[in-house]
């Protein structure tokens, strides 16, 4: 679980909420046309820029901002090279329990591909394939989530003007102007609140991890071909440890 994200999200809610109670009643911030118009307006529209499959995944993508699945590159510099000395010593069968012990479903398929001989370029070919694939949802639901953000403000706006609009219509009555004015308002809040509260934090966090998990694919992609052209373990070893920031190559060359 990301407590960053949960901690940031919550904190921006409580100031929130506690400006407006220390302000005065917070039922006066509540107007359930206002809702309607922002989210169900936003929805509609986003709803409308992407299939019907893609809005729903959107939905389910955001819990990879609150729990991602992280995949550490870490441990590939020390599981490839002990891949490699068993290939080298053992042969390509050999990686086949090794495969059936990882529970990651990517580097499983390039192991399994390795077992069954196929050959290096026919190996790349496929898990590129694959990390394509993986880009493509990714970048789907990332876009339907920025939408929110590109239209939640629109829309705010848009309940603001028919609201005025409503307003100026019944100016017959000059106490019915102020609160009048204040609704129309709450959907330029509602608006500004989705977009920067809640989805922009989503779009940045998934777009966070999904560049993580693409250089994972990288590294065990690297070491995969590695194995598939018979180099030195410690070659292997190297050439994922180059796909790693500076302080973490320091840190795990002095290990």
């Amino acid at each position: 679980m990301d407590i960053a994200t949960l901690i940031g999200l919550a904190g921006a809610i409580g100031v929130i909420v506690w400006a407006i109670l220390l302000g005065g009643s917070f039922g006066a911030f509540v107007d359930i046309p206002s809702v309607a118009i922002v989210i169900g307006g936003t929805a509609a529209v986003v709803m409308s820029r992407h299939t019907l499959t893609e809005f729903i995944a959107h939905f389910a993508g955001a819990v990879k901002a609150f729990m991602p699945k992280t995949q550490k590159l870490e441990p590939l510099v020390e599981l490839f090279p002990e891949f490699g000395q068993i290939a080298k010593k053992e042969g390509l069968l050999a990686l086949e329990p090794k495969a059936a012990e990882t529970g990651d479903p990517f580097l499983k398929n390039g192991l399994m591909m390795l077992v069954d001989g196929l050959d290096e370029g026919t190996i790349s070919s496929r898990l590129r394939t694959d990390m394509e694939s993986r880009e493509r949802r990714h970048g789907a639901i990332i876009a339907a989530w920025q939408g929110w953000i590109d239209v939640a403000p629109a829309m705010g706006m848009i309940g603001t003007l028919v609201g005025l609009v409503q307003m100026l219509g019944n100016m017959s009555d000059p106490k019915a102007i102020g609160p009048a004015m204040a609704v129309a308002l709450l959907t330029t809040l509602y608006g500004a609140f989705i977009a920067n509260v809640v989805a922009g934090p989503i779009v940045n966090k998934l777009k966070i991890y999904h560049n993580e998990e693409a250089l994972y694919c990288e590294a065990v992609l690297t070491g995969i071909q590695g194995i598939a052209r018979g180099e030195n373990p410690r070659n292997i070893s190297d050439s994922i440890l180059a796909l790693l920031p500076p302080a973490t190559q320091k840190k795990l060359a002095k290990a």
